[in-house]
């Protein structure tokens, strides 16, 4: 029996350099269960390694977690990678840091914490989570894909670091699972303004990097169950499950 599930699948954690550091796993999980979601998805900026805690945290809980990455190209574009199983994850994890040069500076850009569900610091992450990597977003849609994830556009409607506002378009060679929308935008006015999205599934997410950002933007998803398979099918529109704006 198909139900109505409340997502909202772009969340940084405390491990984003531009995240609040209040932003640890446990504070996540009690805030999405506080704003009532079913589904949320822990993309930090080129690392994964908070994935894991947010998931324990999150167990015994209503509230299905899953493995994500936020992943800057070389054209200045954010693209998220949602997957079912951490194994895959950290797979695309190594891909990235192989690619990302750099080392952070906290001074400059932010404290980069690896924290569990325990809210103890486990350590921080020294490399450039900001910065860019050296993977074009045809490398990185298909290295996700590859490892059995969806690609996601992120905040395409935004100016800085969205595909509409750094291309202008979508390129032909890259095959996304879907296109993200922000807070301040809808699916009805990028349609409009872009007709060839006609066909493209879209969602919103908050891309909250502060507690009370969790939930200003979610996707209503009908499905099953609330589940990384259940949400495939439905970005695909297949079998009943599909996305409800």
């Amino acid at each position: 029996m198909l139900k109505e599930f409340r997502c909202d699948l772009h969340i940084h954690s405390c491990l984003s350099p531009c995240a609040d550091l209040d932003m640890y796993p446990s504070a996540l999980v009690s805030g999405s269960l506080a704003r009532g979601l079913d589904i949320i998805g822990i993309c930090d900026h080129n690392a994964s390694e908070n994935v894991r805690y947010v998931i324990n945290a999150a167990k015994k809980k209503p509230l299905t977690i899953l493995p994500g990455i936020e992943v800057t190209s070389r054209e200045e574009v954010h693209v998220i990678g949602l997957f079912e199983e951490l194994e895959n994850l950290f797979e695309m994890q190594e891909i990235v840091y192989k690619f990302l040069p750099g080392v952070n500076d906290e001074k400059i850009f932010g404290c980069q914490a690896i924290v569990n569900e325990k809210d103890e610091v486990e350590g921080f992450n020294e490399k450039l989570l900001i910065g860019a990597t050296n993977l074009s977003l045809r490398e990185i849609t298909e290295a996700i894909q590859n490892l059995k994830g969806v690609a996601i556009a992120a905040h395409v409607d935004r100016e800085s670091f969205g595909l509409l506002g750094q291309l202008g378009f979508v390129p032909d060679d890259v095959h996304f699972d879907a296109l993200e929308i922000s807070f301040r935008s809808d699916a009805n006015k990028i349609r409009s303004e872009f007709p060839e999205l006609a066909d493209q599934c879209i969602i919103r997410s908050s891309d909250a990097h502060g507690i009370a950002e969790i939930g200003r933007a979610i996707t209503i998803a009908k499905l099953c169950e609330p589940s990384f398979a259940e949400l495939k099918l439905a970005f695909k529109s297949r079998n009943g499950r599909r996305i409800v704006l």
